[in-house]
């Protein structure tokens, strides 16, 4: 077995990548850790994996996809974003729906991401298969970079007033909110383009 150490909290893509070389390279998942990632030896690309946002849902629905994957045969694994490493928590979630705006632990706290495996079968591994899907399923990553980043610019506004003068706290939070803002355009521009394709195939 071989024990992994990594934390790519909000950067999906890089972790989908990640997992898949590593896999390419005769590693399959087995376990995962809030900064750690367990592998033991299998053929070369035996397996593929797929990172899935789940944060926006409730408890609940979260349960009730988990097992909708499973049934079609997939490995499910929770992944966190952030490195809370306290109990008894529950945050709020602006960017969810519904009861998925609050997160507890226990329950869906440091469960915002899906790690899901399947065996290689020589097609590319989609866990949303139209256009539609895939602009519903970009929103809400969208809406979190977003609450994020616009978070960061308010409260560099606040210390700005509340300061009247420009110091460090005030740049390096309008640094953070610039650099929120990046994958906040990246995914709407994703979400823009499966809009438009799907719009077309209307």
């Amino acid at each position: 077995m071989k024990k992994y150490y990594r934390f790519f909290g909000g950067f999906l893509d890089t972790q989908e990548n990640w997992l898949n070389k590593m896999a390419q390279k005769g590693y399959r998942l087995i376990r995962t850790g809030k900064m750690t990632y367990d592998f033991k030896e299998c053929q070369s690309g035996e397996y593929q994996y797929a990172i899935e946002f789940v944060a926006q849902q409730s408890f609940k629905s979260e349960k009730e996809y988990r097992t909708f994957l499973e049934e079609l045969g997939y490995k499910v694994f929770y992944k966190n974003i952030n490195l809370n490493f306290s109990i008894g928590k529950i945050k709020w979630r602006p960017y969810g729906r519904g009861m998925g705006q609050i997160s507890t632990n226990p329950g869906n706290y440091n469960k915002e991401l899906f790690i899901v495996e399947k065996k290689n079968d020589g097609k590319p591994f989609n866990l949303h298969t139209t256009n539609y899907d895939k602009a519903s399923y970009y929103k809400p990553l969208r809406n979190a970079w977003l609450t994020i980043a616009a978070m960061l610019f308010a409260f560099a506004v606040w210390f700005y007033v509340d300061k009247s003068s420009i110091f460090k706290e005030v740049i390096t939070l309008a640094i953070l909110g610039l650099l929120c803002s990046i994958p906040t355009l990246k995914y709407q521009k994703r979400i823009s383009y499966f809009s438009d394709c799907s719009n077309i195939e209307e």
